[in-house]
């Protein structure tokens, strides 16, 4: 089931063939089908949208079936355990109390040669989330994105799920969604939802940015509409790396690399060790947590696919690895994390020690759980709550600041080719302001 490879050529070729798991020549057959989803659907409104909910859903939707009711909200409550609402609170005021902290703020600089630059932040007009449905319920997924567009002040927010059995969403999903200020849900996910939220329709208004994670065909929405709208990024399938020495636990190894196994078949779950007594432990550990496993076959196809243990011989050698697959989560179970973690420079969130598992910042830890995959952590980040803001520049210029710089701005100008450049600061020269004395 789970690999252990001590060739270091071999580790290099395995973990290229992880990160570039989703990079197939069905890919191309699936945005042939997206682009025709998202060209009905900017066409032809709420009856592309109903068509597609029918066909891809199996869901037959009136389009005033399309907005989950204030009675529906209401009765979800009505639904969920005290333990999970007060579950769902708690992660909410974390999360909360974490991107507080995030939060841009505008400032403007007063030079001392009469000049004025600053960055003035705010909020676009609107945020679309999507919030996957079928496998699992996923409340984290709520709050991770609406706690941050929330704290950002985006105006306005919504909310698209797809619909389960007798058109249904899930009451713990809606109680996250409400727990976190949103009200404006659509029952409505795949394609058709990003095409909706980037287009609008009849009873769904556009909007300005589109985060959460969703299957390959969401995926591919996201990246074809970018530019009408903003994007957070391409999430691919989740994944996990984790650096442990000889001291780790196998049992705390292989929970957590199980964790990560049992999300979708897709999902990578890798360990790097220097101990080899360590690597073979874990695969015992693995199939022992597994025998009893309710997603045992999900979990088991995602191990034999894209779990692997990689035995190295000096936890530099494992930072290096690392790096080279700048994974989305990566734990560090060593003896020392916090000196182990000056090597690593490539990762979406980074945990440390043996008794921070991944799945305290998946739920309530504070960080977002929106994180960039396959590879993405070399030049992105999580989601946050400037993924909800724009920043424009402020800069303001005295008559005499614009006299000590109006030649060098004048001969550049002229560089460039462009005289109503170097005009529009000439003039300024040549003629003084009224207002000036």
């Amino acid at each position: 089931m789970l690999r252990i490879v001590t060739q270091q050529t071999e580790a290099h070729s395995e973990l290229q063939r992880i990160c570039n798991r989703i990079h197939d020549d069905q890919v191309v057959h699936k945005e042939a089908t997206v682009r025709e989803v998202l060209q009905a659907v900017k066409r032809k409104g709420d009856r592309a949208l109903l068509h597609y909910t029918a066909e891809f859903d199996h869901q037959t939707l009136m389009p005033e079936e399309l907005r989950v009711s204030g009675s529906e909200l209401d009765a979800a409550y009505q639904q969920v355990s005290k333990e999970l609402l007060d579950a769902i609170r708690l992660a909410h005021q974390q999360i909360e109390a974490f991107h507080q902290l995030r939060r841009p703020k505008s400032w403007v600089q007063f030079g001392d040669d009469e000049v004025v630059l600053g960055k003035r932040y705010t909020p676009v007009d609107a945020a679309g989330l999507y919030v996957p449905g079928g496998r699992a319920a996923y409340v984290s997924t709520v709050l991770m994105n609406a706690v941050p567009a929330k704290v950002a002040c985006v105006p306005r927010i919504v909310m698209v799920t797809p619909p389960g059995p007798d058109k249904r969403i899930n009451p713990a999903v809606l109680v996250a969604a409400q727990e976190a200020g949103v009200e404006e849900i659509y029952r409505v996910g795949g394609a058709q939802a990003i095409a909706a939220l980037a287009y609008g329709t009849e009873t769904l208004p556009k909007v300005d940015m589109i985060t959460g994670p969703g299957n390959i065909y969401v995926t591919l929405a996201k990246k074809l509409v970018y530019g009408t709208v903003g994007i957070d990024s391409l999430a691919g399938p989740s994944e996990v790396l984790i650096i442990a020495d000889y001291q780790a636990n196998p049992a705390y190894v292989a929970a957590d690399l199980l964790a990560q196994a049992e999300h979708d078949p897709l999902a990578a779950a890798i360990l790097i060790t220097t101990d080899n007594a360590l690597a073979n432990r874990v695969v015992l550990a693995v199939n022992e947590q597994l025998a009893e496993h309710p997603r045992r076959t999900l979990t088991e196809k995602a191990l034999a696919h894209y779990g692997l243990i990689i035995v190295v011989e000096s936890l530099a050698d494992a930072a290096a690895l690392s790096n080279e697959f700048a994974p989305e989560h990566l734990e560090l179970e060593v003896a020392d994390p916090w000196a182990l973690l000056e090597q690593i420079r490539h990762a979406g969130a980074i945990f440390m020690g043996a008794h921070t598992p991944e799945a305290v910042g998946d739920y309530l830890a504070g960080p977002n759980h929106t994180l960039p995959t396959s590879g993405a952590a070399r030049y992105a980040s999580a989601l946050g709550v400037e993924t909800f803001m724009k920043h424009s520049s402020l800069i303001q210029y005295s008559p005499r600041a614009l006299a000590k710089v109006a030649s060098a701005v004048e001969c550049l100008a002229d560089a460039e080719g462009l005289p109503s450049h170097r005009d529009s600061v000439r003039l300024r020269m040549q003629r003084p302001s009224a207002s000036e004395p």
